[in-house]
């Protein structure tokens, strides 16, 4: 029975002009769970990705750490979702300043993305969940038998696969969304009934000693 690990990339550059670049502690969480990973013993996996930077360069380092020589497929389905912007929509200009505060951040970004699930848009939240969802059934259908696969993407994909596994709706997309670990590891198994959540944002690589590197946003 196929594996298929969703990886969610290392830490981005949170309060920088660019989000979308690795953080020097993204880089290292990405590595290390790279490790982790090749101590899995996966079956030759596949390795995957969406195209944003944080993504590609994770799938990238965390390839190498597990001995992986063929570029990763790039799937934009894979894509997070536009979060600043979502809470940009509804944040007053006075308090601009939160985007640079991750505990405000994440509390105006649960409630704009509770409202984005509601509202069930055919090109806002169905679109994403329903594109991510598919990519990862395709990509389940698609491995050769004996092989696993490895997905680099990000929190709000993890959580809006896992929520459509386990029947959930935007409580548990937001609930999932906010406790997803950088560079925490999601894995399903993909079987003749379709996919299966085994475990949902493993993250033992990052404790003890590597305490340090546990981050959220």
């Amino acid at each position: 029975m196929p594996a298929i690990v969703l990886l969610r990339h290392g830490q981005a550059s949170f309060g920088a002009a660019d989000y979308d670049q690795l953080s020097d502690v993204g880089r290292v969480q990405a590595a290390v769970a790279g490790d982790a990973l090749a101590a899995r013993g996966l079956r030759d996996p596949v390795m995957c990705s969406g195209d944003l930077t944080r993504q590609v360069d994770t799938a990238a380092i965390a390839g190498e750490r597990m001995g992986l020589t063929a570029d990763p497929t790039v799937d934009p389905r894979f894509n997070e979702y536009d979060h600043i912007g979502l809470v940009l929509q509804d944040l007053p200009d006075d308090e601009a300043p939160a985007l640079g505060d991750t505990v405000a951040f994440q509390a105006h970004l649960d409630v704009a993305l509770a409202r984005w699930i509601d509202a069930d848009a055919p090109d806002g939240w169905r679109a994403f969940a329903g594109g991510a969802i598919a990519a990862v059934t395709e990509l389940a259908t698609s491995l050769p038998a004996g092989r696993d696969a490895v997905v680099a993407t990000s929190g709000g994909v993890i959580a809006a696969i896992t929520a459509h596994l386990l029947g959930g709706g935007a409580p548990t997309v937001v609930a999932l969304n906010r406790i997803a670990v950088n560079a925490g590891l999601t894995t399903l198994l993909a079987g003749r009934g379709g996919l299966t959540l085994l475990t949902f944002n493993e993250h033992s690589h990052l404790s003890g000693d590597q305490s340090h590197l546990r981050t959220y946003r």
